[in-house]
């Protein structure tokens, strides 16, 4: 199975459908953040620290797998020379919508964000990674190009699933309000479903997951060469509650960002 296409026509069928992830900043939100009033999120409902991140002002910054219009426009905005990798047309669109609404430089690249082939060593100061990585099979080439494309004392700001989240039975749990354990970590559509719930899954259009071992999240930024010097955990906000977003997320926090350096 071509898993990017497939990712890549979901998450099209995703933006045509309006949802939450490919909806773009408002026109008030891009002038805020030129008046440097401005956060952006790595994760559903807590914004990433103003501390984590570097002067913005002519930094040259990679959102990577981040398209949407959701943090690319706002550090254009603030200041930065932003670049958008994504392997949605639709998603990258929106980043265009933006730029051109409110008069923004924002380049949009489409690809994955496991080959960053296209950008030479070190050619940013700061990569911007929202939960995404769910979507490739294995994590660490993303962080071992992350790291290559970062200059000496660049940052990586990125999001990812705490992998308990792909444990459970969530039909069951529509049913009945139970979490109960079904699959082993780690876990991955393709192989952890059966072929009759993985094909409902691809005539849906719906994304193809995989979840990821703390091992490779975490200590595959270490093994890359990367120093992790920040830290928080997340979940859904009240909001997402009432829509019924993840029943984990009432237990414990079920998203991961960390802030990392290249040495």
């Amino acid at each position: 199975m071509d898993i990017r296409r497939h990712n890549r026509t979901a998450w099209d069928r995703l933006v045509r459908s309006g949802g939450r992830w490919t909806v773009p900043v408002s026109s008030e939100t891009v002038a805020a953040a030129r008046q440097d009033e401005w956060e952006i999120f790595l994760t559903p409902s807590k914004p990433v620290p103003r501390q984590w991140f570097p002067q913005t002002e002519g930094l040259r910054v990679l959102c990577l797998a981040s398209g949407g219009g959701q943090q690319g426009p706002i550090l254009a905005a603030a200041g930065a020379e932003v670049t958008v990798l994504d392997n949605s047309p639709g998603q990258l669109e929106q980043e265009r919508l933006v730029a051109d609404r409110d008069s923004l430089a924002v380049t949009t690249v489409e690809g994955d964000m496991a080959d960053l082939s296209m950008f030479a060593d070190g050619s940013f100061g700061l990569v911007v990674h929202p939960v995404s990585n769910l979507f490739v099979p294995d994590v660490r080439p993303v962080w071992k190009e992350t790291f290559r494309v970062l200059r000496s004392g660049g940052v990586l700001l990125a999001g990812f699933n705490n992998p308990a989240v792909y444990l459970f039975d969530y039909e069951l749990a529509d049913r009945t309000g139970i979490l109960q354990v079904k699959y082993k970590i780690p876990y991955s559509d393709l192989t952890s479903l059966t072929e009759e719930e993985k094909q409902r899954r691809i005539d849906k259009e719906e994304p193809i997951e995989f979840s990821h071992t703390l091992e490779d999240q975490i200590g595959g930024q270490f093994d890359a060469g990367f120093v992790v010097t920040g830290f928080y955990e997340d979940g859904y906000g009240e909001d997402d509650l009432l829509d019924g977003d993840d029943p984990l997320t009432h237990y414990m926090p079920i998203f991961i960002a960390t802030r990392s350096v290249r040495p």
